[in-house]
């Protein structure tokens, strides 16, 4: 005999527990009932839909019947095998077959409504639930289904709940601690459930232990998988961009915003900020009173530096701004997206960077190429000085949002 009062109580503690709707965890309690009660009074090819009354514990069985028009189903051939409980999708274009058990036709639905007395038009298309015998004795298989039916309908509740979570955080950065270590990637407790970061999306040089607490970049959330499948980074440029969001208010109330940034993991990010409001300085607001705001960033990203430039609807300004700490003398323009930089004797290694970083760097994030050169020997091309293609767009902050998690890093084989 099964004691639904004792379910009623552990509906709202099951749904606090897995941090699900207690609607949903009723849901899934009245469809392992319903199964329990097909598999022990009913056949197989039976629809029955379980009601549960929270307030009295009473629960109601119902026979779910669908209007269908005769030109609407296919009729079985004598010989044909038996229909399934669960009828699979047909080839396409070919009608479903007709199930006695779970169709009815008009004419016989204006019958069954009369007879039960239902509120309901007889129109194809519509659901009769006709009622069945009140009962709640089930046997030991019966009651093994139920069980059964509703573990598998609670995970499934559960994945869904987490999947809508973390598709809303897609994008954005969450909190977690390190759980283990796994063929190059970490995985990540996030609470409900765990992240995974690939190794091409770890930062290089980043060392990891198990229990430490970090942030990271939701890049994606697979939802056509049996367990959530929630990719997480560290390296990707709008790391760093969301991490700004949350120490600086004028970049959330978008007093200031994000115009482009480029980044190699664990070493430099160079970021561009403008703001409309003459009176806002873009580069202030994100450096903080004494540099607190962004070395709240820098020290989340260990010893990553961040050169912090503002963004100029004239190009010759903007590349200038980007080649910074270095003070480019002149920007010449040569051409499409070709530019030519003379700095000074003295800060003609900073312009360049080591392994010609900062130049590259400058490029990536103006979209321009530029050939840096000293000032005193404008003809002479300089080592490393050059980065950049002709033609090549600058990635705005909303196009460096595409995952990347699959692709090798390159700078692995240089």
């Amino acid at each position: 005999m099964l004691d639904l009062k004792n379910i009623i109580p552990a509906i709202n503690q099951i749904a606090e527990e897995k941090g699900i709707n207690s609607e949903d965890v009723l849901h899934a309690i009245e469809d392992s009932l319903a199964a329990a009660y097909k598999k022990e009074y009913l056949g197989r090819g039976v629809f029955v839909r379980a009601k549960l009354d929270t307030s009295s514990g009473i629960v109601k069985f119902y026979q779910v019947k669908e209007v269908v028009a005769k030109d609407g189903v296919r009729m079985p051939v004598e010989g044909e095998e038996e229909i399934p409980a669960v009828e699979t999708e047909s080839e396409e274009g070919k009608l479903p077959r007709y199930n006695p058990e779970r169709h009815t036709f008009p004419e016989e639905a204006e019958e069954l409504i009369k007879e039960h007395k239902l509120k309901v038009k007889p129109e194809v298309g519509s659901e009769l639930e006709l009622p069945l015998p009140q009962k709640t004795d089930f046997g030991r298989i019966a009651a093994q289904t139920a069980k059964q039916v509703i573990t598998q309908k609670l995970r499934e509740v559960e994945r869904n709940s987490i999947i809508q979570e973390f598709k809303d955080k897609e994008g954005s950065v969450v909190s977690g601690a390190v759980q283990r270590f796994e063929r190059g990637a970490v995985f990540i407790d996030l609470g409900r459930t765990t992240g995974i970061m690939p190794y091409s999306e770890t930062i290089p040089g980043e060392h990891y232990k198990i229990g430490e607490r970090l942030r990271f970049y939701v890049m994606s959330v697979a939802t056509d998988l049996k367990v959530p499948s929630i990719v997480l980074s560290r390296a990707h440029p709008k790391f760093v961009s969301k991490l700004f969001e949350i120490e600086v208010p004028e970049i959330t109330d978008k007093v200031v915003e994000i115009k482009s940034i480029t980044r190699e993991p664990g070493s430099r990010a160079k970021i561009a900020v403008y703001s409309s409001n003459e009176s806002i300085d873009p580069v202030g607001s994100c450096v903080g009173q004494r540099g607190t705001r962004v070395m709240a960033v820098t020290n989340e990203l260990g010893a990553e530096k961040l050169d912090i430039v503002e963004w100029s609807e004239d190009p010759a300004k903007f590349i200038a701004n980007a080649l910074s700490p270095a003070k480019a003398q002149s920007v010449e323009i040569k051409g499409p997206r070709d530019v030519l930089v003379l700095v000074p004797d003295n800060e003609l290694s900073l312009a360049i960077g080591k392994g010609g970083q900062n130049v590259r760097l400058a490029a990536k994030l103006t979209g321009w190429r530029i050939d840096v050169r000293s000032q005193s020997r404008p003809e002479e091309q300089a080592e490393g000085g050059i980065a950049g293609t002709a033609n090549k767009e600058a990635k705005s902050i909303e196009e460096t949002d595409k995952p990347v998690y699959l692709k090798k890093r390159e700078d692995e084989d240089e």
